[in-house]
């Protein structure tokens, strides 16, 4: 287990994941989401209802399960990043892709759970698409750039 890794590296990822949003946040969410987001109120947490919305009350747990999820997807990439060909941001474009595709498994099973409209499933998991992608190829440049990669081990299939 590399702690710096996990820990910088998710941070870094998280950061990339920050910046992605700042953009998207503006266009999906203040933008094409908002009719959707207006009728169904029932669904969103009361600060979120508010006018305005009081997100600064929203912000320290954002920011926790942000950087939480951030340090165990850095540690998988970790796991699994000898497994992926390429330069270190290639194996973290890879790495997006892959959690893209389980992003989109889980919000097609979600969606048929919360009754919530199609827009927003759709909407949502092309935002986290354009965070993994992003994040994923930062957090691969840092790992090749300031993490070691772990030596095979001996007697492996992985020489």
């Amino acid at each position: 287990m590399n702690w710096k890794l996990i820990v910088v590296g998710g941070t870094v990822f998280y950061a990339a994941q920050w910046v992605v949003g700042m953009a998207t946040g503006v266009f999906i969410h203040n933008g094409v989401l908002v009719p959707y987001y207006a009728a169904t109120q029932e669904f969103w947490r009361p600060e979120l209802n508010q006018v305005p919305p009081d997100m600064a009350a929203l912000m320290p747990r954002w920011i926790a399960s942000g950087l939480f999820s951030s340090f165990l997807l850095a540690f998988v990439f970790g796991w699994i990043r000898s497994s992926l060909a390429g330069a270190g941001w290639l194996k973290g474009l890879k790495f997006g892709a892959i959690l893209s595709i389980f992003s989109a498994g889980f919000m097609l099973g979600w969606s048929g759970v919360f009754n919530l409209p199609d827009a927003i499933w759709g909407w949502w998991w092309f935002e986290s698409v354009l965070y993994f992608l992003f994040g994923g190829m930062v957090l691969g440049w840092f790992a090749q750039r300031y993490v070691q990669a772990p030596s095979p081990v001996p007697g492996s299939d992985r020489s």
